[in-house]
């Protein structure tokens, strides 16, 4: 919303200043849901994803609820509450950190007189000021596409749009149900093949870097872990890092050396959140893939807040729907922020448990430059761990083997063709280690170590 007062200076200047939106914020408690953490911490967490886009609140509330109503979500009782509120305080906004239904969106739109936003639009609506890159607009857009294409109920006939974009604080559209719906699917369409398009070509820009001898080192973890000051700590960058949820969301990579002189690819992902939206997810997964492709994740916990337990096993339900496992490719959890901690906590640490199989545990803090020379020190020791080579043959009639090599392994050296074929040294991930000896069966020698 723009306020075009004139200012009380009296020179006649228009202010274009975006006045916050004034919002109030609701956290259901439901009974007998069994979240992962408190009903207090996923508040506390909630606030702060309104402030990552500058709402105003001006109220915020939890909501004990023994029964979800199918109609509103919330008790009769507890929405003409919000509904006086609402009245009371000129709000504009209503979020509420659950996922609602369209229906229920609807009816509580019409009960309260307010525009609703649930937690997955809300997150939609961070990423969508947030992103930077092509890919990372294209993604956010078709996310926004996907969600309310299930939603166009005619909650509310005729708003002008505030503004432009995917957003949704500025009503949901200005055409008729139908013309919506066949207007997104062909938006939708258009943003998927450009979004193949894009990962086409990132996926021609890896080859070269792929080719290069350089193991690539994923950082991960929830948002405002403090993943983007390692980040920076380690590569001597200057990537934004700010103590803000979702402070950065499109990817960077950049080389950065260990301790007895071989270089890695660090790469800084998004920051993962409870409950994050499926369709995402699933948009963000071409810029995920970088984490799939690392041979060591270092999973950054933030160790000073209460609730790191809950929000490290968030981290590894997103990385399992990716395929990435502590089985699959080594983890390294690097508990973040000790500086933080009180002394009597510092001292506990070694209380703490690992979530899931880990290679190693490492406290840090991204601020003092505490800890990571053992960080680096177990990057170096766990790439070590997996540096075993193959010298594999590759005949003739089938050079278009050496493909599979240049995509799924580290071609360390190239020998001098002869009358059998040509002799590649390789380095292969365990991840590729079965395919690998299943493709070259009868071809593999010269080992350094146990087949």
């Amino acid at each position: 919303m723009i306020d075009r007062e004139d200012e009380d200076d009296g020179k006649g200047f228009v202010d274009l200043r975006e006045v916050p939106t004034r919002t109030g914020l609701v956290t259901p408690d439901v009974r007998h849901n069994r979240y992962s953490r408190r009903a207090e911490a996923r508040h506390a967490e909630f606030i702060g994803l309104a402030a990552a886009i500058a709402l105003d609140l001006v109220f915020t509330e939890i909501f004990r609820v023994r029964e979800i109503k199918p109609a509103t979500y919330l008790g009769g009782g507890q929405v003409q509450q919000l509904a006086e509120w609402a009245k009371e305080n000129d709000i504009e906004l209503l979020v509420v950190d659950a996922p609602l239904s369209p229906i229920q969106q609807r009816n509580l739109e019409r009960e309260v007189g307010v525009k609703v936003l649930d937690r997955t639009a809300l997150i939609l609506e961070i990423f969508g000021e947030r992103a930077a890159t092509r890919e990372g607009v294209l993604q956010v857009e078709l996310a926004h596409l996907n969600y309310q294409k299930g939603r166009l109920v005619r909650s509310w006939t005729h708003l002008e749009r505030q503004r432009g974009g995917g957003g949704f604080l500025g009503g949901p559209g200005e055409t008729q149900i139908e013309s919506d719906r066949r207007q997104i699917q062909d938006r939708i369409l258009v943003l998927e093949r450009r979004l193949d398009k894009v990962r086409r070509t990132r996926q021609l820009q890896r080859g070269p870097r792929a080719a290069v001898p350089f193991p690539v080192v994923a950082l991960v973890g929830y948002t405002n872990a403090g993943k983007s000051s390692l980040f920076n700590a380690i590569t001597g960058s200057g990537v934004m890092a700010e103590n803000l949820l979702f402070a950065t969301l499109d990817t960077t990579v950049r080389r950065a050396s260990l301790p007895h002189g071989r270089d890695i690819i660090l790469s800084d992902t998004v920051g993962f959140i409870s409950d994050l939206p499926t369709d995402l997810v699933a948009a963000f997964r071409g810029t995920l893939e970088e984490v799939t492709q690392a041979q060591i994740i270092l999973h950054v916990r933030d160790v000073s807040n209460p609730d790191h337990p809950a929000q490290a096993n968030d981290v590894l339900s997103v990385l399992a729907s990716l395929g990435v496992t502590g089985e699959t490719t080594p983890i390294i959890e690097v508990w973040n922020k000790i500086d933080n901690l009180p002394a009597e906590a510092a001292d506990g640490l070694a209380s703490i448990a690992p979530a899931g199989k880990v290679a190693a545990s490492i406290p840090v803090s991204a601020v003092t430059g505490q800890g990571l020379a053992d960080l680096l020190l177990a990057v170096e020791k766990t790439l070590a761990q997996d540096s075993r080579l193959f010298s594999v043959l590759i005949p003739h009639e089938s050079s278009s083997e050496t493909g599979w090599l240049y995509a799924n392994a580290e071609v360390v050296e190239r020998g001098e063709p002869d009358d059998e074929g040509t002799r590649y040294t390789v380095r292969v991930l365990p991840r590729h280690r079965a395919e690998f000896s299943e493709k070259f069966a009868g071809r593999i020698t010269g080992l350094d170590g146990s087949s």
